[in-house]
């Protein structure tokens, strides 16, 4: 965890702003002309206060905020990465730890177990203690407890180490979207976060890819002690590496969000990162940032003395206990209730369909190898399988690269299109085609036609994560954001979890049961998404 100095000290430290100092006269942005002259300051000269989206964009637009993009991009990727790549394991470890359908559903949904009781968590103390800060643990505990879960001998094991890192995703996933969008000008923001959510295709695509590269290498393995350290094991800890790699880049190079630093008063250490901006923005360009304040709020820092007021511990902790479930009541009172219900409604019909369905591709491509519908191969017994490890074909694999790829052309899509159409009518739209998607899964009988139509629901689902994640930023204030998209995030997650032990319980009995409830609840996810109100360019308050 960094160390900082109060607010106060005009020296306070940020990561990576290494402090310039401007030439005593400062040029506008925009002309190149002499606006501002520090030597005037001592003459009563009064620096203009600017409101948060007005500082923004006289940080201007550049090269910052592409570095952002990519260092955002790969934590965004390395919780795609963590999450996907249990369902590569699948059809090879189920026969190390002897496996039934069951469990590889309680497996499956691990994961998403441990993100509902991360997500609400890491999302109030981020908007109490800085971005920055909770996604530097969150990615470190990812990384760490999804490393270790490889050298898990145990299914129970393996099942809590899977759990944990679930913790830390839970974190970082709702946070970098708060955490991007706050060093967004307000124009460029719906087609930036746009690009932002295509590097979760490109974890899909890293983790189907390391996959296909090494599971099926039978020569991928050495002794660990008692342990057989065999391919897929050497597969965990390599989806662990892009976590660790992006917690290590947070904690020696990003500042934190000026948004949160406004709002917590911290007015210097706000203008050090606008200024941060506007030199990597204009660099080459020969112009300077004239002196500027800004407009802070005075809230936090009242409630802080009123939390130092209280005397006992019980009265603190149940003050914190307050505060902590008090954004939960604020977004569902007005004015928010009439947005939060029906994303209440999405987030689960989206993650319940969405992590139902593509966390078990892997296994359902599997039966498909033979030729037939995926519901028609469905031989497979719920004990548990005694066949070797070594029978898993590597077109399971190249089926899954395949389908990761095809999140390609929505991503494009979206970008293209985002900041034009807005995101309610991306995420409505796509929703009710990737429902349309499942319902002919289901029907097709060929190996060939379930892959189409398996790449038309990955390339068609993608573009409604992408306008939810651009919808949910822009929906909510900066001091219930993080909390807001944490709380919905969890709900997300016992959705997810719930599709996975559907799955696993009927997919050996009734395949069909699964995949039509998976299309009906993105069918009603997209007619839901209807009522929610129009974000397209709006600011951010």
């Amino acid at each position: 965890m960094s160390r900082h100095k109060h607010a106060g000290d005009p020296e306070a430290r940020q990561p990576l702003l290494t402090g310039h100092r401007l030439d005593a006269r400062e040029l506008d942005s925009d002309e190149g002309e002499v606006i501002f002259d520090r030597t005037a300051e001592a003459g009563g000269h009064v620096p203009q206060k600017l409101t948060y989206e007005e500082a923004v964009e006289r940080a201007g637009f550049g090269l910052f905020h592409w570095l952002l993009l990519v260092v955002c991009g790969w934590a965004n990727a390395s919780d795609a990465v963590e999450i996907l790549c249990v369902s590569f394991l699948l059809p090879t470890a189920r026969c190390d730890l002897q496996l039934s359908s069951s469990d590889m559903g309680l497996l499956t949904a691990s994961i998403f177990l441990g993100m509902m009781v991360g997500g609400y968590m890491w999302g109030y103390l981020a908007d109490q203690k800085g971005r920055r800060k909770v996604l530097i643990v969150s990615l470190t505990v990812n990384g760490l407890f999804g490393g270790l879960a490889s050298l898990a001998p145990w299914f129970w094991l393996f099942l809590l180490m899977r759990f944990i890192s679930g913790i830390g995703v839970g974190g970082s996933l709702p946070v970098i979207f708060s955490y991007f969008s706050e060093f967004m000008p307000r124009l460029r923001r719906g087609a930036m976060i746009s690009c932002l959510a295509t590097f979760w295709m490109a974890g899909n695509i890293l983790a189907a890819g390391l996959a296909w590269l090494v599971i099926p290498r039978t020569w991928v393995q050495f002794s660990l002690g008692t342990l057989d350290f065999n391919s897929w094991r050497v597969f965990v800890v390599l989806c662990s590496v892009p976590s660790i790699t992006s917690a290590l880049i947070f904690k020696l190079f990003m500042p934190e969000s000026p948004k949160f630093l406004m709002e917590a008063n911290r007015e210097k250490e706000a203008i050090h990162v606008f200024r941060l901006m506007f030199k990597l923005n204009m660099k080459g360009k020969e112009k300077a940032l004239p002196e500027f304040g800004l407009r802070t709020s005075s809230t936090q820092k009242g409630d802080k003395d009123k939390t130092r007021s209280l005397g006992s511990n019980k009265e603190r902790l149940a003050n914190i206990l307050k505060k902590a479930l008090a954004p939960i009541k604020k977004i569902f009172q007005s004015p928010f209730r009439s947005r939060s219900i029906p994303l209440l409604i999405i987030f689960y019909s989206i993650s319940f369909g969405y992590y139902g369905l593509w966390m078990w591709f892997p296994e359902l491509f599997e039966r498909t190898e033979d030729g037939g519908s995926p519901c028609a191969n469905v031989s497979r017994p719920s004990a548990v399988v005694n066949e070797t490890c070594d029978t898993v074909k590597t077109a399971v694999y190249t089926d899954g690269f395949i389908t990761a790829v095809a999140n390609l052309p929505g991503n494009i899509f979206t970008i293209l299109v985002m900041d034009s159409t807005g995101g309610k009518a991306l995420l409505s739209g796509s929703l009710l085609l990737s429902s349309l998607s499942v319902f002919f899964i289901y029907v097709v009988q060929t190996k060939a036609q379930s892959l189409i139509l398996s790449c038309i629901f990955s390339g068609v689902s993608v573009i409604a994560w992408n306008a939810l994640d651009v919808v949910g930023t822009e929906l909510y204030p900066t001091k219930l954001r993080s909390s807001a998209l944490g709380f919905f995030t969890g709900v997300g997650r016992v959705a997810a979890i719930m599709g996975n032990l559907v799955f696993g319980r009927l997919v050996d009995a009734n395949c069909a049961v699964p995949i039509l409830l998976v299309s009906a609840l993105l069918l009603t996810g997209g007619l839901v998404g209807l009522l929610l109100p129009q974000t397209r360019q709006t600011e951010l308050t």
